[in-house]
């Protein structure tokens, strides 16, 4: 659970981001180069994307209803997750290009 003083905006993003990455720093014992090059590529399929982009769409035009709202809020979270899984993978693979 995130402390009160953590919820809100900017500043529970930047602390709920600063905690994954703490928290996932091992990974870069255990990620191999092939796997984080998979992860460097992972991009959302086509539907998914599509999906994204609708709600994104309404969102910046204040049309999301409550669900579309929590829907589009849980794929925000998901690719903050994925991005963090990301920036280890290329830290991985410039480690293993240096």
């Amino acid at each position: 659970m995130i402390p009160n003083s953590l919820n809100s905006g900017y500043n529970s993003d930047m602390a709920i981001a600063s905690l994954l990455e703490r928290i996932f720093d091992p990974l870069g014992d255990v990620i191999t180069p092939e796997s984080a090059e998979r992860i460097v590529g992972w991009r959302a399929d086509e539907k998914t994307q599509q999906r994204l982009d609708e709600l994104g769409e309404k969102s910046n035009e204040g049309r999301l209803t409550d669900d579309e709202r929590e829907e589009y809020d849980t794929y925000i979270r998901a690719i903050d997750f994925i991005g963090i899984l990301q920036a280890k993978a290329r830290t991985i693979l410039q480690r293993n290009h240096s």
